[in-house]
C-alpha cells in the first residue's frame, strides 16, 4: 500500500532518500493493482480503500467480511529481514534522519498489529501481504483470497496466528512485574498474572493498579486452564534456585526450579488456545546443570509442546550499571512456518550467542528442534555506577557507622585493601560495590571498582546484600544500596517502592532487568510478530466453553 520500491536507501544520502520518500503513493500501487485485476479475473468483486475500517484496508470483500492489505516492505519492516540484516537499525546509514526513520517505520508495525486486532474483533477476517509477495507469487496470493472467500482456509496456523496481532502476554512467575513493564514499553498488554508469594504481588498491586482483576496469587502446579485468556506470548521466569551456580544446583526436577513443569503442564492443558509464543528467563547455569541435561529435557518438552526452540544470553551490563548474565528462550510455534525448520546459521557463534552456548547448540542438533534469528549485538553501555547513585547526605542512616565501615575494610584481602586505600587517598570521591562472601571458612570483602554494581540478588542473609563503598579526600564511608539505586540497576527507577529495604531487594533481586526486555521485544518479538501476520489468513474461533 505504501511503497514499491526495493532498492538499497543505505548507498542514498538522505536528502535523496526525503526526495524518493515524497513521491511514494499511499495507495494504487503496482502490486496492489495487479492483485486487483487477478481478484477480479477470478470473479471475485470488492470495494477498495476502505476508510470507514481500522486501517484503511487496501480490498475488502464484504459478502466474506474479509479485508486484505498490502503492505509496503520498506514502510513496514520488511526490508532489512529482505536484506537478510539482522535489526532494523542496519537498514540505515548514521544520519541525522535514522532516528526518525526507525521511529515512522516501528510505528507502522505497531499501528499494523492494532488495526488487524480491531478487525478481527469486530468480525473480520484479514490478510497482509507484502508488496514483495504479490511481485514474486501473485497466483498463490489470489488463491490464498480465494480459499477465505470459501470458508477453506480457517485451520491451526490461523488460529495461532490470529493471536499474534493482539500482543497480549501472561505473565507467569510474575514477581514484582518488571517482565511486564519491559514489554508495555514496547507495545504488549498484559492480560494475565500469575506468582505464588503475596509479598510480590502486593509490590505488584502498589505499581500497577490495574493487577486485581487479572493477577493470580497461587502455585503455578494448580493453576486451572480456565483461567488463563488467550494471548500472544506466555513468559516465564521460573525460579533459578536449583540451577543457580551459587544455590546447590539439584536441577530442573526439583523443588523451586521444578515449577517449569507445572507451566507446561498449564501450556498443555491450554490445547489448541496455548499461545503462539513463549519465552523463558533464567540465569546461564540452566544451560550447564547437570551437564547440560537440565537445559536439553526442558527444550525438548517445548518441542513437544509444538514449539521450535530459539536461545540466546543477555549480560544487564550493557543496558545499565550491573552485572547480570541471564539466558532467554523463545519459543514458536512450528504451525505458523510452513515446512521444516531450517539449519543453524553458520557462524552460529555471535555477541548474543558465546562460544559455548553456539557449541551446545551445534551439538544438539539432533536432539532440539532449534528455530534461530539473526539478532544484532548488543548495545554498548553509556552509564556507570555513579550515574544511578543518590547523593545521600552524610547524616542520612542508610550510612554505617566509622566502626562499621573500618570492619568492612579489615574484611578485605590485601589486594582489595590496595585498591581501597588507593581511593581512599584518592582527590576526587571514587565509588565500588562491594560483596561479603565466605572464603576458606572466612567472611571476606570483595571490593568492585569497574564502574558496574555486582548482580543484584535477594537477601539470604548479609552476604547477599550489596554494600556501596565510598571513599576520597582521606576518608571513606560505606552503605547499602537504596531501594531507589537497586530500582535503577534494574532499569525501573520510576517503580513504586514497597516501605521496607529487603522487601525492595527481595524484589528486585529477583526481577528480570527491564531494558534488556524491551531490547528483547524490540529486536526479536515486535519483528517476529510483524513477519508473522503477512501471507496468512488471519480469522478468530471463538473458545469454547471450558477449553
Amino acid at each position: 500500500m505504501k511503497d514499491s520500491s526495493s532498492k538499497a536507501h543505505a548507498k542514498r544520502s538522505a536528502e535523496e532518500i526525503s526526495a524518493i520518500m515524497r513521491k511514494v503513493h499511499g495507495k494504487d500501487t503496482t502490486p496492489e493493482l495487479a492483485l486487483r485485476r487477478a481478484l477480479w479475473a477470478r470473479g471475485l468483486r470488492y470495494r477498495v480503500n476502505a476508510t470507514d475500517l481500522p486501517g484503511k484496508p487496501d480490498i475488502v470483500i464484504p459478502s466474506a467480511r474479509l479485508a486484505i492489505f498490502v503492505d509496503g516492505d520498506f514502510w513496514h519492516g520488511n526490508q532489512f529481514r529482505k536484506r537478510k540484516l539482522a535489526a532494523l537499525e542496519e537498514q540505515f546509514p548514521e544520519t541525522a534522519t535514522k532516528t526518525y526513520w526507525l521511529t515512522k517505520i516501528r510505528r507502522n508495525m505497531t499501528r499494523d498489529a492494532a488495526n488487524t486486532s480491531m478487525l478481527l474483533s469486530q468480525g473480520w477476517s484479514v490478510l497482509r501481504f507484502w508488496e514483495s509477495q504479490l511481485r514474486t507469487d501473485l497466483e498463490e496470493c489470489v488463491s490464498m483470497v480465494a480459499r477465505v472467500v470459501e470458508r477453506e482456509a480457517a485451520g491451526v496456523a490461523s488460529q495461532f496466528a490470529s493471536r499474534l496481532p493482539q500482543r497480549t502476554v501472561a505473565e507467569f512467575f510474575a514477581g514484582i512485574g518488571l517482565m511486564r513493564l519491559g514489554l508495555e514499553r514496547r507495545g504488549w498488554r498484559v492480560t494475565f498474572a500469575n506468582d505464588i508469594d503475596p509479598r510480590k504481588q502486593a509490590m505488584y498491586a502498589a505499581h500497577f493498579q490495574d493487577a486485581e482483576p487479572h493477577f493470580v496469587l497461587g502455585d503455578v502446579h494448580a493453576l486451572s486452564a480456565e483461567t488463563i485468556p488467550d494471548v500472544t506470548l506466555a513468559t516465564a521466569s521460573f525460579p533459578c534456585t536449583d540451577l543457580s551456580l551459587a544455590g546447590a544446583r539439584g536441577g530442573i526436577h526439583v523443588r523451586e526450579s521444578s515449577a517449569f513443569w507445572g507451566f507446561t503442564r498449564a501450556l498443555e492443558e491450554l490445547g489448541e488456545h496455548h499461545p503462539p509464543l513463549v519465552l523463558l528467563e533464567n540465569v546461564i547455569g540452566f544451560l550447564t546443570s547437570h551437564h547440560g541435561a537440565d537445559f536439553r529435557v526442558a527444550m525438548q518438552e517445548l518441542n513437544r509442546l509444538g514449539y521450535s526452540v530459539d536461545v540466546f544470553i543477555l549480560d544487564a551490563a550493557r543496558f545499565v550499571p550491573q552485572s547480570r548474565q541471564r539466558l532467554f528462550v523463545i519459543g514458536i510455534q512450528d504451525a505458523l512456518y510452513e515446512g521444516d525448520a531450517p539449519p543453524l546459521p553458520d557462524p552460529l557463534m555471535s555477541d548474543v550467542r558465546p562460544r559455548a552456548l553456539a557449541e551446545y547448540m551445534l551439538a544438539h542438533q539432533d536432539t532440539i528442534r532449534w528455530g534461530v534469528r539473526p539478532l544484532p549485538s548488543m548495545p554498548a553501555l553509556a552509564g556507570t555506577l555513579t550515574d544511578i547513585l543518590e547523593d545521600l547526605p552524610p547524616y542520612q542512616p542508610m550510612w554505617w557507622s566509622a566502626a562499621r565501615a573500618t570492619y568492612l575494610l579489615s574484611q578485605m584481602s590485601p589486594a582489595h585493601r590496595a585498591i581501597a586505600d588507593q581511593m581512599i587517598a584518592g582527590e576526587e570521591w571514587s565509588y565500588g560495590t562491594v560483596f561479603r562472601r565466605m572464603r576458606v571458612g572466612r567472611s571476606m570483602a570483595e571490593l568492585r571498582t569497574d564502574g558496574t554494581a555486582g548482580c543484584l540478588r535477594t537477601p539470604k542473609g548479609g552476604s547477599a546484600k550489596q554494600i556501596l563503598f565510598k571513599a576520597g579526600h582521606g576518608e571513606y564511608h560505606a552503605r547499602l544500596l537504596t531501594p531507589r539505586e537497586a530500582a535503577r540497576l534494574m532499569g525501573a527507577g520510576d517503580y513504586t517502592l514497597p516501605p521496607s529495604l529487603d522487601s525492595a531487594y527481595f524484589g528486585f533481586g529477583d526481577a528480570v532487568c527491564v531494558p534488556v526486555i524491551e531490547w528483547i521485544a524490540t529486536h526479536y518479538l515486535n519483528p517476529l510478530v510483524n513477519e508473522l501476520l503477512r501471507g496468512k489468513p488471519l480469522s478468530i474461533i471463538p473458545r469454547q466453553p471450558g477449553k
